[in-house]
């Protein structure tokens, strides 16, 4: 009989560098389930719980935890361990007090402390919109999720503000739009990818260049010590206007990074 569906099993020498994994002591780990973000951009939430919060010993420590509700992912409560958690998603665990959002570090992601009232939102960066039927706009957004904008006519939207790479401040868990902040120059933005990444400060100068794909113009980014950097759109993410949305790690805060 033929197989079917993909393999479960990660070897360690292979599996993503930004887990905090030793490559040699063994020779399997743990590949996440299919969901919201990409294997090379998530962390499953065995070795979240392992290997870097240190709240279990053991894989199967961790699965009693997680099995047990005891972990809450942008206010949900997740039973998988292999469940992968993203880029800005909200890990709670109620039973320690504890509180993260994962978010940009220069060796891949990291996680952050924050308190309970920025547990209560996220910010989601629009990949895509379409037009779906019953008059609605669908907005895609960059952890898998979707949320419909109602129109009241199709051809002519007046309610579609959004354009993609905008960010969205969304509730949680009901996922609706707070706030809204456009992509454009003068906002506050985080590096998500390249050698840069995990730098944030205001965006002072985008490319202006015909025939080039939109995700690929060159931005430039400075921070609040006057240090330009320069990335490529896709690598940018909005935070806010006048100032950051969510609170970001200085050097000496970040827990550890993956």
């Amino acid at each position: 009989m033929g197989k079917k569906g993909g393999s479960q099993a990660l070897k360690r020498k292979p599996a993503p560098r930004i887990w905090p994994i030793h490559r040699k002591e063994f020779t399997w780990t743990v590949r996440p389930t299919p969901g919201p973000h990409s294997m090379e951009r998530c962390i499953p939430l065995v070795i979240m719980l392992r290997e870097i919060l240190g709240f279990a010993k053991t894989r199967k420590e961790a699965k009693i935890i997680v099995a047990q509700g005891k972990v809450y992912v942008d206010g949900r409560v997740r039973r998988d361990d292999r469940f992968p958690v993203g880029l800005m998603d909200v890990v709670s665990i109620p039973d320690m007090d504890k509180t993260f959002r994962v978010l940009p570090h220069k060796k891949g992601l990291t996680l952050f402390p924050i308190s309970k009232d920025e547990a209560d939102f996220k910010l989601c960066r629009i990949e895509n919109k379409t037009t779906v039927k019953g008059g609605h706009i669908q907005l895609n957004l960059h952890d898998g999720s979707n949320i419909l904008i109602k129109v009241a006519d199709a051809k002519n939207p007046q309610e579609d503000v959004y354009k993609t790479f905008d960010t969205l401040k969304v509730s949680l868990p009901e996922r609706k739009i707070l706030s809204h902040i456009p992509m454009r120059e003068g906002v506050y933005a985080i590096i998500t990818g390249g050698k840069n990444q995990g730098v944030c400060g205001r965006g002072v100068e985008r490319e202006k260049a015909e025939g080039k794909r939109r995700k690929d113009l060159l931005v430039t980014i400075e921070d609040d010590a006057g240090n330009r950097y320069q990335t490529i759109l896709d690598f940018v993410f909005a935070i806010g206007e006048s100032q950051p949305l969510i609170s970001l790690p200085k050097a000496t805060e970040v827990m550890q990074s993956v």
